[in-house]
């Protein structure tokens, strides 16, 4: 029996349609929480950062972890297995990760007009209309976010990524069931030795996915055949020996066949490929607040070159509206800013995520100021102009304190 993929905007009755499903074909259903549950247990990965990478944007510091494509790179793993198995029923984003190749895989799509939602949601879980209307926009934020990393296309209900789409203002629950249940039963869809091969590549193109984000690469592969491509979509100042260790790692998966490295239409822009590196003793999530613009740009660089990566931002605001999304590991934090000051983000930070651990780095201190500061919970207090190298120490030395208590 062919595979069942289905993702559905909130609010469209989605939950009735699948039991309706269920009951018909007798499917095991495998949920979002369901793929997450057994990947964290499996790669002894946390589960709220594997939610994360499939329903938020990539953080401000994901450029130098590659935490989402690692988090991804596990679940797409654990739902390889899993397409092994026919008589599934795949609910929610995880519908999405099937690739095309493997035709026996049906892509669903349950949606509907607004106001149909808006009154879906007033009812059942008694919410007002602005209310209603707040949380579905919040949530379809999610799913284009989430076809726009995978697909690069911003309408999440656009007919071309789905073999059927149903309008739930339109259809009964029953109805709906019905005509996927139809479906099932259609030449086009029959499991074929192509199809089935395709999940074999697929399952290893998430083998050979892992190995490299593990050894802090951030590449896409594909496989045709057990011969594994990948491709090197953004600038590298030494390519050659680039594509001699991305095949170097590939060839250590079991069942590669052959290995090509290809240079994709991003290798010509400005950005950077930058490979993480977990080896350093050195922390991967730092944010520098400072308003002075060209002094943290500065020192960012700096850092860099110290092998030190840091996302910046200029202000108080932006700085706790980050650590609410992410939290950094070290962050360094300017006093006198407008606005939210740094006293305020210190004070906010260490009360709510008391494990960021933070420097401050004033141009107008004073004793009583440090002595502030180191109460409020700092982990130390230097002035500008700053020591470079006393910097990185005393951010080494943080990162360090952190390690220790987690």
């Amino acid at each position: 029996m062919p595979i069942i993929a289905l993702f559905s905007g909130s609010c469209c009755r989605e939950e009735e349609v699948v039991q309706k499903i269920a009951g018909v074909t007798g499917y095991e259903l495998v949920t979002d929480q369901d793929l997450i549950n057994e990947t964290s247990n499996r790669f002894h990965v946390d589960e709220g950062k594997l939610f994360s990478a499939m329903t938020r944007k990539a953080s401000i510091f994901n450029k130098f972890t590659h935490e989402k494509e690692r988090s991804l790179a596990c679940l797409k793993c654990t739902l390889s297995d899993l397409l092994r198995q026919d008589n599934l029923l795949l609910i929610g984003f995880a519908g999405h990760l099937p690739p095309r190749e493997i035709s026996h895989a049906m892509k669903i799509c349950l949606i509907a007009d607004t106001r149909y939602r808006t009154g879906v949601a007033m009812d059942r879980d008694n919410l007002s209309e602005k209310d209603a209307l707040k949380k579905i926009r919040k949530d379809d934020e999610s799913c284009a976010m989430w076809v726009e990393y995978l697909y690069g296309k911003s309408d999440p209900w656009a007919a071309e990524l789905y073999d059927l789409l149903i309008p739930m203002d339109k259809y009964s629950t029953d109805e709906a069931a019905r005509l996927v249940c139809d479906n099932l039963n259609k030449d086009v869809l029959k499991a074929t030795d192509a199809s089935r091969k395709a999940v074999e590549d697929f399952a290893l193109a998430c083998g050979v996915g892992l190995k490299l984000a593990e050894e802090g690469h951030s590449t896409p592969v594909s496989v045709q055949d057990g011969n594994v491509t990948v491709t090197i979509d953004k600038h590298v100042l030494m390519l050659s020996s680039l594509e001699e260790e991305l095949r170097r790692l590939v060839r250590t998966v079991p069942g590669v066949g052959g290995v090509e490295t290809v240079v994709g239409p991003g290798y010509y822009q400005s950005d950077i490929y930058r490979k993480a590196d977990f080896s350093l003793p050195t922390p991967s999530k730092v944010l520098l607040v400072d308003d002075e613009r060209e002094f943290v740009q500065t020192l960012s660089e700096r850092l860099e070159m110290r092998h030190i990566d840091s996302a910046v931002v200029h202000g108080g605001l932006e700085a706790l509206d980050v650590v609410a999304e992410d939290e950094p590991e070290v962050m360094v934090l300017d006093l006198k800013m407008p606005g939210v000051d740094g006293l305020e983000v210190l004070r906010r930070v260490k009360s709510e995520h008391p494990n960021v651990e933070i420097i401050v780095l004033t141009g107008h201190g004073s004793k009583e100021m440090e002595a502030l500061c180191m109460e409020m919970g700092a982990y130390a207090y230097l002035e500008k102009p700053v020591n470079i190298e006393v910097l990185t120490k005393k951010m080494q030395e943080a990162y360090r304190k952190l390690r220790e208590k987690t």
